[in-house]
């Protein structure tokens, strides 16, 4: 098992001052995955966040901060971006108690 580290403290030390923390770490963590995926399809369909951002109506620089950042993007956008590289997003609902692998 690995060691207690700085991030251990951070998320126990914020989990004391709000108890819905490990949930909003969560949520980011599932927000930053679909963000890498994203990324990653673009990479593999050879096109430049250039190419992207300009089907989008967008900046290079957006497209960057969006893939490179823990931001908090507009359904629209990742909805707009997946349609640019041929996917779409699907969204459900999972009860809380069902923690996903």
């Amino acid at each position: 098992m690995p060691e207690h580290d700085f991030l251990d403290e951070l998320i126990e030390e914020r989990t004391e001052r709000n108890p819905d923390f490990p949930s909003l770490v969560d949520a980011a963590q599932r927000r930053r995955a679909l963000l890498a995926a994203l990324a990653d399809r673009r990479r593999q369909a050879e096109q430049s966040q250039t190419a992207v951002a300009a089907a989008m109506q967008s900046s290079q620089s957006s497209i960057a901060r969006l893939e490179t950042s823990a931001t908090d993007a507009r359904l629209s956008t990742l909805d707009r971006y997946a349609h640019v590289l041929g996917c779409r997003v699907e969204y459900r609902l999972v009860p809380e108690d069902q923690a996903a692998a």
